[in-house]
């Protein structure tokens, strides 16, 4: 786990979500059972990786608040053509802490980040989404899994 930080460009996402809690995990296994059967009528993806995003408001602290919206989503091209029942979002661009993680513990590896990494990097959480992105090597379920985790951030 090597912890880099990588510049992305603005992004284009489509997909659907959910508004929960962080105690309401049930909700994420559900959106992803509806989005996944859904995800072909997606006509301008821009690849094949599944993307899963989370937006936050942040607190007084600058720390994440405890209800947020997840997405299951793809990258599209375009914000055209949206499929029934999903929606499009924009990410904006900027500094991303990008970690690949392995296995199946992914809040392990994200409060590595969290409470290791980042109080000693130079940087803050940003405004933006987190993101997930789940490529060819992402098995779920499995410890052979792999995806890389996108933690927004800027400059103290």
């Amino acid at each position: 786990m090597i912890p880099q930080i990588v510049h992305n460009l603005e992004m284009y996402v489509v997909g659907e979500h959910v508004t929960m809690q962080r105690h309401e995990t049930h909700k994420i296994k559900a959106l992803w059972q509806q989005f996944a059967p859904r995800k072909h009528k997606i006509n301008n993806a821009s690849n094949n990786k599944s993307i899963a995003m989370q937006t936050f408001t942040l607190d007084q602290k600058g720390e994440p608040n405890n209800s947020f919206t997840m997405w299951a989503c793809v990258e599209v091209s375009e914000l055209s053509g949206i499929p029934n029942g999903m929606e499009g979002f924009t990410v904006p661009e900027g500094k991303y802490l990008k970690v690949l993680h392995k296995g199946m513990n992914a809040s392990a590896t994200y409060q590595k980040m969290m409470t290791e990494w980042l109080p000693n990097s130079g940087y803050v959480i940003d405004n933006r989404p987190h993101f997930q992105v789940m490529g060819e090597k992402y098995k779920n379920g499995s410890p052979d899994s792999e995806e890389d985790f996108y933690i927004p951030v800027k400059s103290i």
